[in-house]
């Protein structure tokens, strides 16, 4: 069975006849915050074989199986769907009647706002985490209470929405860790999953930074090659198998990540920012951010301030 990657755009335009709403926070365009969410009603055909470059969770009321990576799992009784973006899966319907919600989102949007970071040490979404939850009566009513709140606020008027609808989605995440399944042992994944899983933990380790005294200890794919005792050729093809990036790629977007968090969260200068997170010149600094925001680090803070 093939795979490919689906972005966003593919996804609206695969299913373009369902989703109709275009406000501000359904933006779509690149490097855009972007959340969405449906009733489930129409998911009553075979979705592609395929990775995604969003997160996706669903809330499943109805019959079906899921091929999972080289996994498969029928689903028989209500359950909550969170999967690793790069794990490719597909979902064929048993039966015709298919209620609940899911919602999307994309990078810009869970790794924008200081009400995730959080999740970004857990293994939610990672490769290596069991994605399906199954719910009690009790558990499948608090869910349903936040997908409710969550589609009523995306299509409503509010001001604030934006942040409610965050606030929701952190409640369901917060339950998913209550009570997910455990984990797949470290000793039962590939070899390749094993080392991306063990470079992702000691990256996330490192942040958030608290200190223009503490700098960011690794930034390079050779720093964690050399704390993981490996050879980074090995380290660079485990993680480039299991995520389709590069190692650098992964470091630099978390690197870039928390440039945005320190220029909307802290009082520090742009030169204190940049030495924290690696860069010996500010010249350095400014260049990368201008290349990832298309916008300096200091009318990035102004404007978000």
């Amino acid at each position: 069975m093939s795979e490919t990657l689906e972005t966003l755009q593919d996804y609206y335009k695969r299913l373009s006849h369902l989703h109709t709403n275009s406000g501000d926070i359904l933006d779509v365009e690149l490097g855009k915050s972007h959340f969405n969410i449906s009733p489930r009603k129409y998911c009553d055909f075979k979705t592609p074989y395929n990775r995604r470059d969003f997160y996706k969770i669903s809330l499943i009321l109805g019959k079906g199986w899921f091929k999972y990576g080289q996994h498969e799992l029928y689903i028989d009784r209500p359950a909550l769907f969170l999967p690793a973006l790069n794990i490719p899966y597909t979902w064929v319907c048993d039966t015709n009647k298919q209620e609940g919600y899911f919602c999307l989102f994309n990078q810009e949007f869970f790794s924008g706002s200081q009400t995730f970071e959080p999740f970004k040490k857990t293994s939610l979404f990672k490769e290596w985490s069991k994605p399906i939850i199954f719910l009690d009566e009790e558990q499948l009513h608090l869910i349903t209470t936040l997908f409710d709140n969550m589609f009523r606020l995306n299509n409503s008027s509010y001001p604030l929405r934006c942040s409610a609808i965050k606030s929701n989605l952190a409640a369901i995440l917060h339950l998913a860790l209550e009570w997910r399944m455990e984990d797949v042992e470290l000793q039962d994944q590939s070899g390749s999953i094993r080392m991306y899983r063990l470079f992702d933990e000691l990256l996330h380790k490192q942040f958030p930074l608290d200190s223009p005294a503490y700098p960011l200890a690794l930034h390079t794919a050779a720093d964690f090659a050399a704390r993981l005792n490996v050879h980074v050729n090995h380290l660079n093809a485990s993680v480039k198998s299991v995520t389709n990036q590069t190692t650098t790629q992964i470091i630099k977007q978390k690197i870039y990540e928390e440039a945005k968090n320190l220029l909307i969260y802290t009082d520090w200068n742009v030169a204190e920012i940049g030495y924290t997170l690696g860069f010996d010149e500010p010249a350095h600094f400014n260049n990368f951010f201008k290349k990832n925001a298309e916008t300096s680090p200091l009318k990035f803070r102004q404007k978000n301030k």
